[in-house]
């Protein structure tokens, strides 16, 4: 049986439903048209249904769509890509004006986040490996937010040219965060440029890099690449990079802390690496690393009885984990020139490595509280591209060369060395009951939840994922009831039309 509501209450549903259609009507209006481009006309009836995000189809014109919409909407503009959607694109997106925005509707952090899939084509080493562009001279304040960049490399030789994601530039204020960048063509998953030495305040947060390369030789990728001053570089999970898991170009006056580096199956040349002289001269001057984790390779297997190492199924190590001054990385490429002024701070190695910390050709630095934790191993011997001439130490937990490393404050227990050149030339062992055993970190970054991080006021749903029992049960009584205040308003629409046709005399 069915209860009637009240004329009020009815009148007050009504009201109700206009005011949602209301904000319908309005959203169908988030996208500035674009002339020349039905899907995107200035009158109502000229959008395409899909309001809420912009749609990868038709495949044809997607790359110049999304340059458009970012090329004529002007600053501050937010494009909004459809969760759970790849776009196969082209060419690299662009920002084209201050404080825009790429995202995905709703800012999920997991794989339900928009994927831009790097698709353009590739010959004879050169060729498209851009999924973003945010280097503009007018690109200060862009957001690239809750996205995955899909580099699209599968296993080939590099391709020469940026990264999956090309950052900074003479900017000052972006934000990468919530991003999944991984398998770049080129040479890093993630490239935060210096400009004309005018970037400034870029942040780097919430992000989960890689894969990133291949650790066959010179196929190597970093994670994350900075060179702009100033910058922030936070709360990352960088899984499997190759050449550097987070290098440093200088970039003085950048903090990199509560980073994670690992690697899996894949050896990784230098955690953090603090061996650049370019562009910056060796300007290190309060740029700050503190407060990471890094993680070499564990064994493979599971431990049986009393071990306490065992195989790696890939030989993967980190060769250094983190690495300071050029002729740790470079040799004697940059002659007498250091790193300088830089700080390294309480952060923690486990697993297996060829040397933890390394040191050469450094002036004016702090290396200060960095620990081993859990279990460790510090192995490696001398490659094909170790020197002949050259004395390769024999792998360890911290390092020094005692001659190039000038006025720096450094933690006790670093082993005084005559040759820290070219270490990154070691080798791990083929195979051998040398990793220790330990675990991995999870390599999302920011749960699964689908809520903007920037919304104060954003609640998350239950532990699995989907709604709770409370949640469904509320959604199952709003049927219920819509249903039935439907049937009453049809009822009172039709007694009125009724009676009203009653009264009205005939018309001939």
């Amino acid at each position: 049986m069915l209860t009637l509501l009240p004329f009020s209450a009815v009148i007050s549903l009504v009201s109700v439903v206009q005011g949602s259609l209301e904000k319908r009507r309005i959203a169908f209006h988030h996208r500035r048209a674009v002339y020349g481009l039905p899907d995107f006309s200035e009158h109502l009836s000229g959008i395409h249904a899909r309001a809420d995000c912009e749609p990868a189809d038709p495949l044809n014109t997607l790359t110049d769509r999304l340059n458009t919409l970012l090329n004529s909407s002007g600053a501050g503009y937010v494009l909004p890509l459809c969760p759970g959607v790849q776009y196969f694109i082209e060419a690299p997106i662009l920002f084209a004006a201050q404080d825009q925005e790429i995202s995905t509707t709703g800012y999920p952090t997991d794989d339900t986040r928009a994927t831009l899939v790097v698709n353009g084509p590739v010959s004879n080493g050169q060729g498209h490996t851009t999924a973003v562009d945010g280097t503009c001279q007018d690109c200060t304040g862009v957001k690239l937010r809750n996205i995955q960049i899909n580099g699209t490399r599968a296993g080939a030789a590099p391709t020469n040219g940026g990264a999956n994601i090309e950052m900074g530039g003479s900017n000052s204020n972006q934000l990468i965060e919530y991003v999944h960048s991984f398998d770049p063509r080129s040479w890093s998953c993630l490239h935060i440029a210096e400009g004309a030495f005018t970037c400034n305040n870029v942040t780097v947060q919430n992000n989960d890099i890689g894969p990133c390369g291949s650790d066959a030789f010179q196929q190597w990728a970093d994670g994350i690449s900075v060179s702009c001053q100033n910058s922030l570089v936070r709360n990352n999970m960088i899984n499997n990079p190759t050449d550097g898991g987070i290098v440093l170009f200088g970039a003085p006056g950048t903090l990199v802390e509560n980073n994670t580096i690992w690697v899996e199956n894949m050896t990784l040349l230098g955690g953090v690496n603090m061996v650049d002289y370019d562009p910056w001269n060796g300007n290190y001057t309060n740029t700050v690393v503190r407060n990471n984790v890094i993680r070499g390779g564990f064994a493979t297997e599971p431990a049986e009885g009393a071990e306490t190492k065992g195989v790696n199924d890939e030989d993967a190590i980190i060769k250094i984990g983190i690495a300071i001054g050029p002729r740790t990385w470079f040799g004697d490429r940059y002659f007498n020139n250091v790193s300088q002024s830089g700080t390294v701070l309480n952060n923690q190695l486990t697993g297996a490595f060829g040397y933890g910390i390394a040191i050469s050709s450094a002036t004016n630095f702090t290396v200060q509280g960095n620990v081993l934790v859990g279990n460790t191993s510090f192995i490696g011997s001398n490659g094909p591209n170790c020197s002949s001439t050259d004395v390769t130490p024999t792998p360890a937990a911290f390092v020094q060369d005692e001659t190039t490393v000038q006025s720096s404050s450094i933690q006790d227990g670093f082993q005084q060395i005559p040759d820290g050149d070219s270490l990154t030339c070691i080798m791990p062992p083929d195979g051998g009951d040398y990793w220790p055993f330990g675990g991995n970190p999870s390599s999302t970054s920011g749960g699964t939840t689908s809520t903007s991080p920037s919304d104060p006021t954003a609640t998350g749903s239950d532990s699995n994922g989907g709604l709770s029992g409370g949640a469904k049960a509320g959604i199952a009584i709003g049927v219920i009831l819509g249903v039935a205040a439907l049937a009453v308003v049809t009822y009172y629409v039709r007694n009125w039309a009724v009676k009203r046709s009653r009264a009205s005399p005939p018309r001939y």
